[in-house]
């Protein structure tokens, strides 16, 4: 079948999800595909289409879809029995893991979600804490919470602190509880907590915020001024952990918070996240270590089934392969510099802003250091190039390359090739 040929069976799919599901998705990407199976680093939708694989089903897998070692981690499991409410070993190795692995780690309560992870997380610091105000940043992801969906992507920029709802449905009572924040400017924070620091319960922070990289020092102020306020210092890892580090972002930048938030890798595809952090702070998840006023109730049918712990710990043996970050490193770096050379060659006003492990092309010049800095980027030509990666073959998210251990050098050529293909497409846009 000629490449990127729709077939009649995956046409009548898509129709059908029109028909039972808003927008005819399941509220994530809106590309008009099909997935039918995954291998490694790449996808193969319902008409046989194969792509590359850079959206890695949003980040979980990162030693790519159907490592051998996961699946049969799994299908040791699944015969055993899938979920029981109760403990079970697997959980309880994979907690274990997670507490070696993290240095902010002493303790771990499991979800299904990041967002859950996060929602408790600010949760449990407020019981903490006794106080109600959460401070976040501008352009942060915290899941889809009432709280974590304020200021995540606000068309109608305010002045900071006042926080924006991205959602209808959100009570307004909220926005008073939320304090905003830019990201890299660590004056503005001391002069909001200066202000605010006795309501703050906590300051919640994605350590590299969706595809910025912390300044020199950012993270080591906000460390400073946390502990010198008696506030508590959230790293959002849902996305960041056991990626850059095998003890997440915290390990890679070198600073420690109070409680961190995982998901993502820790499920190894399967649906498991994880609130993590000193026993101080996690014993207000224990009633009897803390009385009834102090208690902060968290139930979920599925946290730390066994299936997903066992993928999840599967994936983390995989990680700690000699090698293996260094792998992912250097892929990543390869794809970033090739895509950097053709964007300097054609003089695009572009630039790749991230980690190897995690990164994409800002359509915009100058220094990309907060979210109103993203917003100079040209969402037009953002869009016309991932239209034509799309086209040759490569699959990724609108803004974001999620890689993988199972990426190899071929790939990495072959999604240069689809860039030269793509600026050539661009170029001869703008003639016509």
């Amino acid at each position: 079948m000629t490449q990127m040929q729709r077939s009649a069976a995956e046409t009548e799919l898509a129709e059908r999800a029109r028909k039972v599901l808003p927008a005819g998705t399941f509220g994530n990407t809106a590309l008009d595909i099909v997935i039918a199976r995954g291998k490694g680093g790449h996808v193969w939708d319902v008409s046989g289409n194969e792509y590359i694989d850079y959206l890695l089903g949003s980040g979980p897998m990162l030693v790519g879809h159907c490592h051998p070692k996961v699946e049969a981690a799994v299908l040791e499991q699944v015969p055993l029995g899938t979920t029981f409410f109760v403990n079970n070993a697997q959980g309880i190795r994979l907690a274990e893991e997670i507490v070696a692995a993290v240095p902010c780690a002493e303790q771990v309560r499991f979800v299904s979600s990041g967002s859950e992870a996060d929602l408790y997380a600010m949760r449990v610091a407020r019981a903490y804490k006794r106080r109600e105000k959460i401070l976040k940043f501008e352009g942060g992801y915290h899941g889809m919470s009432d709280y974590g969906l304020m200021s995540l992507a606000p068309k109608r920029l305010a002045n900071f602190p006042a926080a924006v709802p991205d959602s209808a449905g959100i009570p307004k009572a909220i926005r008073e509880e939320m304090i905003v924040a830019p990201f890299n400017d660590l004056a503005a924070v001391e002069s909001l907590v200066a202000q605010h620091g006795k309501e703050i319960a906590a300051i919640i922070v994605e350590p590299f915020q969706r595809l910025i990289p912390p300044k020199p020092g950012f993270l080591e102020g906000l460390r400073k001024l946390t502990e010198q306020n008696g506030i508590v210092l959230i790293f959002d890892e849902v996305v960041t952990g056991f990626r850059f580090a095998y003890g997440g972002a915290q390990a890679y930048y070198g600073v420690t918070p109070d409680l961190a938030t995982f998901g993502k890798v820790i499920g190894g595809g399967f649906p498991l996240a994880a609130i993590a952090g000193k026993t101080e702070i996690m014993r207000h998840f224990d009633k009897a270590a803390v009385g009834e006023e102090d208690f902060t109730v968290q139930i979920g049918t599925l946290s730390g089934n066994p299936v997903a712990s066992a993928a999840g710990l599967a994936t983390m043996e995989i990680l700690r392969e000699p090698g293996a970050y260094d792998k992912l490193f250097a892929t990543g770096r390869a794809l970033m510099d090739g895509i950097s050379e053709r964007i300097r060659a054609a003089k695009l006003p572009a630039q790749v802003i991230g980690e190897p492990p995690l990164f994409d092309v800002v359509f915009a010049e100058g220094d990309i250091r907060d979210y109103r800095a993203t917003l100079r980027s040209d969402a037009k030509m953002q869009g016309a190039i991932n239209r034509s990666l799309l086209a040759s073959g490569i699959l990724k998210g609108e803004s974001k390359y999620y890689l993988s251990l199972a990426h190899t050098e071929a790939d990495v050529a072959k999604t240069l090739d689809a860039w030269d293909g793509a600026i050539r497409a661009l170029k001869s846009a703008k003639a016509a």
